[in-house]
């Protein structure tokens, strides 16, 4: 297993290598003027857009332009973000808590319920409940996440004006009662800070992006889980334990359950990832300050330096990720050893 982890963190840097890779050529269909843009930080500098050109390298060949970003991002300089008016580094600093908190509490939410609703519908087959499951499923499986995000910001914050719908905490309260930084996670920071009322209302303001994350993710796993569990429930091996006269739960929890759940693991894991690398359409409906909204400006704004950042983050995520599904798969699947 030690062996496996190493030689997968060894290959991290090749990844993420050609992933640069990819991402700069990319980029190269851009203008030279068009990619300048992005190192200008105020409009004088609009005037010397032909000497930043130079400056920057970008009228030299590919492999050059690579070679200078790469030395660059090998000491921490990622560039300066026109979209956030920051360093990249700076900015991933700065926004990524927000994210990890907003999946945090999506991911608490997400797994739990829909293994327990899968388990529901399965165990209930042809049933009205798991008959108004399976709609359900399919219903919010259907629905792009910009579909659920407005029409959750229309009917609670528009219509019924129950709950917020833009920002981490309300303006006017981040003004009047701001909370010390410490982790970046306002929750936390909020506890830590003893600011209740601050708390409180930064809960409210993660109740629709959550939910807009977790209604198409819950739906999707819902329907594996059931489909999960009615195949393991015919398994040889579920009869013979009925035979035995062990009790219904303990045959569909103990032993059904436990293992249907095992592609729920993988599934888990790339809904982390998704969540983690930054849900950019629900954050930008919702302008929730994370790591996918800043994302989704880069691009818009033609922020080189940004974009260039972001993707590089992602695919830290996507990779590091991926060796940790690997890695717990075996812990939750003894069959599975790697070598």
């Amino acid at each position: 297993m030690l062996t496996y982890i190493l030689r997968r963190l060894a290959s991290l840097p090749l990844v993420l290598m050609a992933l640069t890779l990819l991402i700069v050529g990319l980029l190269q269909f851009l203008s030279p003027r068009e990619r300048a843009v992005s190192f200008i930080k105020n409009e004088n500098q609009m005037r010397n857009i032909d000497l930043i050109i130079k400056e920057n390298g970008l009228d030299q060949p590919f492999y050059v332009q690579y070679w200078n970003w790469l030395s660059n991002a090998s000491q921490g300089n990622f560039g300066f973000s026109k979209s956030s008016s920051l360093p990249v580094l700076d900015t991933i600093i700065q926004r990524f808590p927000a994210t990890l908190e907003l999946a945090i509490f999506a991911g608490l939410f997400i797994i739990p319920v829909a293994v327990w609703l899968g388990t529901l519908s399965a165990l209930g087959k042809d049933k009205f409940l798991d008959q108004a499951l399976r709609l359900v499923s399919v219903i919010g499986y259907s629905l792009p996440s910009f579909v659920v995000g407005i029409l959750l910001l229309v009917v609670f914050y528009g219509a019924l004006n129950i709950l917020p719908g833009f920002g981490r905490t309300d303006t006017v309260l981040a003004i009047t009662d701001p909370v010390p930084v410490v982790t970046g996670m306002i929750t936390i920071d909020s506890i830590l800070a003893g600011k209740w009322n601050v708390l409180i209302n930064a809960l409210q303001h993660m109740i629709l992006p959550v939910l807009t994350l977790a209604i198409i993710q819950v739906a999707s796993t819902l329907k594996v889980m059931r489909n999960q569990l009615l195949d393991v429930l015919k398994a040889d091996y579920v009869r013979t334990a009925r035979a035995k006269g062990l009790s219904s739960n303990v045959v569909n929890i103990k032993h059904a359950r436990r293992n249907a759940i095992l592609p729920i693991v993988t599934l888990a894991g790339f809904t982390v990832q998704g969540l983690l690398s930054g849900a950019v359409i629900t954050e930008s409906i919702f302008s929730y300050p994370g790591i996918g909204s800043w994302g989704a400006t880069a691009a818009v704004q033609l922020d080189y330096a940004g974009v260039m950042g972001f993707a590089l983050f992602i695919g830290v995520i996507v990779v590091v990720s991926n060796l940790v599904i690997d890695v717990l798969y075996s812990f939750v699947d003894p069959r599975v050893r790697f070598d």
